[in-house]
């Protein structure tokens, strides 16, 4: 049976390419919404799964329409706030949800490998810094990928980023903190995405980068987690789960 996928925001720069790799990946686009069609519960009823790369703004209400439907939601909005997160949270008891800060499978490799050095490399010796550069038209910094790195090497040392996120450094701001994990936004031209992750030791600097060139990798990963979605039961999954990495 072939799977229809319906997009949220279709006539989007991303919207378009994530068409066009639905169709090379044997999915039916089903539909999408659009600012001039914003009916997401009319689309949901006519498709197997939703992909939806839109706005922040619109992710709580798009969880309980989502909640309602009973189908699969691929969610890769950037810049969700806690509150947009508890409601995807709540959104995932009624269905499966893949939420990720980056589809690319590159990027997925690049963060379970964050976690793994956040684990091998004491705080109190290697300081961790993030440094991000997009488009100039981006929204949100950090960006969600950096913020995924910064969890993932939070959780690699058995402490929450919250607790220790160090951004926007700016005037007489004292010595670095022990154990901060840094972040710095750059924005500029059209920089699909790049992101290193730096330990600086005394002795050594350790440096990890993803670079990104093409938008399509992105829609590429959420085609492929959309058919993986679909039977699967309720619950928060991440693009981990979808690659077999956890």
């Amino acid at each position: 049976m072939i799977t229809r996928i319906g997009i949220a925001g279709i006539t989007g720069r991303m919207g378009k390419l994530l068409s066009e790799e639905a169709v090379a990946a044997g999915a039916t686009v089903s539909g999408g919404t659009s600012r001039a069609s914003p009916d997401l519960a009319a689309i949901a009823a006519i498709s197997d799964v939703i992909i939806d790369f839109t706005n922040a703004a619109t992710v709580r209400a798009t969880a309980t329409v989502m909640a309602a439907s009973g189908k699969p939601w691929i969610l890769g909005t950037s810049g969700l706030s806690a509150e947009d997160e508890a409601a995807v949270a709540a959104a995932a008891k009624h269905i499966p949800i893949v939420y990720a800060a980056n589809f690319s499978a590159g990027v997925n490799l690049v963060l379970a490998l964050s976690e793994r050095m956040g684990a091998a490399l004491p705080a109190d010796s290697y300081d961790a810094e993030i440094v991000e550069m997009h488009h100039r038209q981006k929204v949100d910094a950090p960006s969600g990928t950096a913020i995924g790195m910064g969890r993932a090497v939070a959780k690699g040392r058995g402490v929450t980023l919250e607790d220790v996120m160090d951004s926007g450094r700016h005037g007489h701001t004292g010595a670095r903190k022990t154990g901060a994990i840094g972040f710095a936004a750059l924005r500029g031209g059209q920089v699909v995405g790049e992101h290193s992750l730096i330990f600086a030791a005394g002795a050594e600097h350790i440096v990890l980068t993803h670079r990104s060139f093409d938008r399509r990798t992105y829609a590429t990963g959420a085609v492929r987690a959309a058919l993986w979605s679909i039977g699967k039961t309720a619950g928060l999954y991440s693009m981990m789960d979808v690659l077999g990495m956890v």
